[in-house]
Formats: structure tokens, sequence, C-alpha cells
């Protein structure tokens, strides 16, 4: 049985380091697409109209009920015009979306009833209640939630590979195609994760005790 390949371990290195800018760039859009969408899809749930709340509440389980993997491939295969990295972000945002708006919804729920009756007694505005005193409690509550979500997303970039994005997973099976050292290259990638991911989750668990969670 052959051992690791240091030299070639070496060589993968760039190509592997490469692909993690891909990574971390569909990482980091694709949380923000999550974040803002999710948001939106957070408020849209408590409008007053089932025209409203009920298409919302249908999409939502439609992305949550397929996986990811199909969701990429069919969207690809129907924007064929767009770069795959861009459909790839968008995407993983929706995707995630449907999970960060159930965050965002009990970060909202859980802000203090006087907290409304303070500004309707106020006749604040309800863009003016929404800006100034529910979101800010609200998003501060659940800023813990939503970076988990962004170190699930980016454990989870190495599907964008299926639609020919380069990512780092990507960059990793091409080397050891070309050289026959998977091992070596996928150690490097899955060394990358690791180093990338565990400070970020240790950060968000000392945030989580920080906000009283």
């Amino acid at each position: 049985m052959n051992g690791f390949d240091w030299s070639a371990a070496r060589d993968a290195l760039p190509l592997v380091l490469e692909g993690f800018e891909v990574t971390l760039l569909a990482t980091v859009l694709g949380t923000l697409v999550a974040a803002v969408l999710g948001l939106a899809i957070a408020i849209a749930g408590r409008a007053p109209s089932r025209f409203v709340t009920v298409p919302v509440r249908v999409v939502m389980e439609f992305i949550r009920s397929t996986p990811l993997l199909v969701q990429l491939v069919g969207a690809a295969a129907l924007f064929t015009f767009v770069e795959p990295l861009t459909i790839g972000i968008v995407v993983l945002g929706i995707h995630y979306s449907t999970y960060t708006s159930e965050v965002y919804r009990a970060g909202i729920d859980g802000v203090p009833k006087g907290q409304w009756e303070a500004c309707r007694a106020l006749s604040l505005s309800p863009r003016r209640t929404w800006q100034a005193v529910i979101l800010p409690q609200a998003v501060r509550n659940v800023l813990p939630a939503l970076g988990n979500y962004a170190i699930s997303m980016f454990k989870e970039t190495p599907f964008l590979a299926v639609i020919t994005v380069q990512e780092m997973v990507f960059e990793a099976r091409k080397y050891g195609a070309d050289h026959f050292a998977y091992t070596e290259a996928f150690t490097l990638a899955g060394l990358v994760f690791l180093v990338a991911s565990y400070p970020t989750s240790l950060l968000m668990r000392k945030l989580e005790k920080r906000l009283g969670h």
C-alpha cells in the first residue's frame, strides 16, 4: 500500500487554495442572499392576507422538501445562459433562505409584546416599527443561528461541482484524476475545510454564550 505522497500534496496545494477562493466567494455571497431573502420571507409570512402567506409557505415547503443537489442541476438545466457560479450562489442562497426565515421568525416572535404595543401607542408607522424597534432586537438574538447556517452552507459548496463550478473539491478531484493522487488532494481539501470552519464554529459558540442563548 502506497503512503501519503508529500510531493503530490505540495503540488496540489496551489490548485486547492485557488478552488478555496471560489468556495469562499460562493459561501459569502450565498449567505448574503439567504440572510436578505430569509428576512423578506419572515416578514411576508406575517402578512395579514392569506394570498401572501399561503404561496410563501408552499414555495418554502417545496424548496425544503427537495435536495439541494436536484435544485442545482435543475437550475443549471433551465438557465444555461447563466454562469454556473452565479447559479450556484443563487440556489444556495434561496435554499438556505427557507431556513434562515424560520430563524428570523423565531427572533421576531421573541420580541416582547410590549414593544409592539409601545410602537402602536406612539403611532409609529409599520416601516418605522420594523426598522427602529423590532428588527434590531430580532436580528441581535438570531446572529449565532445565522452564523451556523453560514458554516453549513460552506460545507455544502462541494455540491457546486456537479454544475462545473471550479470550487475546492472540484479542483481536488481534477488534480487527483490528472495525477492519480486523490488521497493527497482530498486530504488537503478536507484540512482547508477544517481550518476554515472550526474557528468560525468556536466564534459562533462564544457569541451565542455572550448573547445569553
